[in-house]
């Protein structure tokens, strides 16, 4: 039985995510506020986290930051209001795994939660069979450390960027589209939501081109989405 932390202040929405997460055989612990939320991850084990932005004392973002600052790496849905973008788009790139807009169906909660879920679980048990290092012309990727270095320097990724780097790695030369990058990377299908894969394209090649604006190694194919080169 999955266990899933849901972390939101408005009792009408806990009871309804908990009815609903509960009647899909999940265990469900509620926190109604960061600060609880920040202590019950440190201290207990969850598959997964709908996290609420809007919170008293410490706020979902800053929630959020503190898990993946401090390496702890289950899946988290951010829950925002309809029309708040930049969250969003902030959570993301700071390590969000999906976002749900207010108000939502407790169906797309479910099916959100599930793609997530099920995305980890294939990252967990196929990782005997990805190959320990990947090498794209001064790129390192050590998948067993989650480590990328350039130069010989180390490269600070996001989750969901490292994610990205290790998918277009595994797949050299493959012209690849934004729909399929964001079901394949994302584990959701994202229909409408091209720009978020540019977004973190973009953001990728700040850190492993030497010059971003004229890409060597993550480049555009016009019209057809992206590909990856491992030539110099």
């Amino acid at each position: 039985m999955s266990r899933i932390l849901v972390v939101d202040d408005e009792q009408a929405i806990t009871t309804l995510l908990q009815f609903n997460l509960e009647q899909n055989g999940y265990h469900v612990t509620i926190a109604a506020d960061g600060a609880t939320a920040l202590q019950l991850v440190e201290q207990e084990q969850y598959d997964a986290v709908l996290l609420d932005l809007m919170l008293p004392e410490v706020d979902g973002m800053s929630v959020l930051r503190q898990m993946r600052e401090n390496s702890i790496r289950i899946p988290v849905i951010l829950v925002t209001a309809k029309g708040d973008e930049f969250d969003r788009i902030f959570g993301l790139e700071i390590g969000a795994d999906d976002y749900i807009t207010k108000p939502f169906s407790p169906r797309e909660v479910i099916a959100r939660l599930k793609a997530v879920l099920r995305r980890y679980h294939e990252q967990s048990t196929n990782r005997n069979d990805q190959v320990g290092y990947l090498t794209i012309q001064d790129l390192v990727i050590d998948d067993a450390r989650k480590v990328v270095k350039k130069d010989g320097q180390t490269v600070i990724l996001t989750p969901r960027e490292y994610e990205l780097l290790l998918y277009f790695a595994k797949r050299i030369g493959r012209v690849i589209d934004r729909e399929t990058i964001l079901t394949s990377v994302w584990g959701y299908d994202f229909t409408g939501q091209s720009r978020m894969v540019d977004m973190h394209i973009s953001n990728l090649r700040e850190k492993i081109e030497k010059d971003p604006k004229h890409p060597t190694i993550l480049k555009t194919v016009r019209g057809f989405g992206y590909t990856m080169s491992d030539a110099l």
